[in-house]
């Protein structure tokens, strides 16, 4: 019997340079999107906190410090809106990948959210 897989990372990128600050491989669509709401609101939380979050568990990303308030207010919206959680399932669903990414323009650091079918190793 063969497991369909899913896998979501979150990416911190700074013009050619890039890192992961974290990802996890699960079973299922559903709970890559759980997870990826649940690094979008952390990180979001964490801005003005010295990008320390308290409620860390084993799989959470690393905190990102960020300058401004576009990305967290962008990252709390794309967690929060009913109907972008909506399009978020259903190109899951699809079998596409899942990329959401926001800007802090002070700093330009982009960060990406990710999720998709298969391994980390299969990543788009």
């Amino acid at each position: 019997m063969t497991h369909t897989r899913y896998a979501a990372q979150v990416t911190l990128s700074h013009g050619h340079r890039s890192a992961s600050l974290g990802g996890i491989t699960v079973r299922n669509r559903r709970l890559v999107l759980l997870w990826l709401r649940r690094q979008a609101l952390r990180l979001a939380d964490g801005h003005g906190c010295g990008g320390t979050v308290r409620d860390a568990a084993p799989n959470d990303v690393r905190p990102v410090l960020f300058r401004s308030s576009d990305a967290p207010e962008g990252l709390r919206f794309w967690a929060t809106d009913g109907r972008r959680q909506d399009d978020a399932i259903r190109t899951l669903e699809a079998g596409f990948p899942l990329q959401f990414t926001v800007l802090d323009p002070a700093v330009e650091l982009t960060l990406t959210l990710a999720g998709w079918h298969g391994s980390p190793a299969g990543h788009p």
